[in-house]
């Protein structure tokens, strides 16, 4: 994803004289070619990530577009009171990008594990969350997140994710994006978690279930008619992210049920990350099985789930 990124945002600084991009210490030889087609728009902040968002929320109060870019743990536990002054209190139109996240880094330990990122950060007023499925689905929305009218966190993976559209999608604010068609059961996917997410729809399928799945891209904003669809067409609706069972999309999709699922027919059952540290380091395949964010350990929890 993060090649991707880069990518995409050279592109885009080409075509846009207000885009700036601000480094957390990382990701030098990744922006070479932006830094040849953007001269003077480049700044490495280093170590100092806290200083990056009030920099950042600096120059987007001169009118500028600025892009911080840094591993997802540092650019959101490290400084959440100044995304939270800084750019949530004032409503400062500035994107952030964190590389790596969930439990990508897996192999470097809790330190720079981030499973708790946007259970925070969907709490601050007027701030919207995004979480790509891959990487032709980030290429949209980055400049979805660069139209949007206030600060984005746009959360991604690191490298060699598998790529599951096959085509441009038009990735929007508050959508879903729905890539397989279902009956009896859904699963809604967050971020990296697609590609899991199609192949338990495989095995459910295999199995005679039919098992739809759609990309929740964008937690925050919600894609409130889709849940309203899906709960009360389906029997189980499963959530599935590389992140805490608290705070994410689970937790969203059982705070639209409390306050609006009056009608819904289907059950929730959610998977993530359980509320504990993860004390062994490790490589990511691992680190999931662990939480049960595998196809099969999925797969046979739904199966089990529609049996009750």
């Amino acid at each position: 994803m993060r090649n991707a990124f880069a990518a995409e945002i050279t592109k885009l600084a080409a075509e846009r004289d207000d885009l700036v991009l601000l480094s957390g210490d990382i990701g030098n030889r990744l922006f070479d070619k932006f830094k040849e087609i953007a001269p003077g728009r480049f700044f490495n902040c280093g170590v100092a990530e806290a200083g990056m968002i009030g920099v950042a929320a600096g120059m987007a109060a001169c009118g500028l577009r600025p892009v911080c870019y840094t591993i997802a743990s540092f650019l959101t536990y490290r400084v959440i009171e100044q995304i939270r002054l800084d750019l949530g209190y004032h409503h400062q139109r500035v994107l952030l990008v964190g590389t790596g996240a969930g439990l990508s880094y897996a192999s470097l330990g809790a330190t720079h594990h981030s499973v708790e990122d946007m259970g925070m950060l969907r709490l601050i007023p007027g701030l919207a969350v995004l979480a790509p499925g891959d990487a032709v689905e980030l290429r949209s929305a980055i400049s979805a997140a660069l139209d949007y009218e206030g600060p984005v966190y746009l959360r991604i993976g690191k490298k060699g994710e598998p790529v599951v559209h096959q085509n441009p999608v038009d990735f929007q604010m508050g959508r879903a994006l729905r890539v397989r068609e279902g009956g009896r059961v859904w699963i809604l996917a967050l971020g990296n978690m697609l590609p899991v997410a199609m192949q338990a729809s495989d095995i459910l399928e295999s199995r005679g279930i039919s098992t739809g799945v759609a990309s929740m891209g964008s937690l925050k904003p919600l894609d409130e008619a889709l849940l309203r669809e899906v709960f009360a067409g389906a029997d189980l609706v499963a959530t599935a992210e590389e992140h805490s069972v608290l705070g994410g999309l689970g937790t969203a999709a059982a705070e639209w049920l409390a306050r609006e699922g009056r009608g819904a027919k289907a059950r929730l059952l959610t998977f993530g990350t359980p509320d504990e540290f993860l004390h062994q380091t490790t490589h990511q395949l691992s680190a999931r099985a662990w939480a049960g964010l595998d196809a099969e350990t999925m797969a046979a929890s739904i199966e089990r789930s529609l049996q009750v």
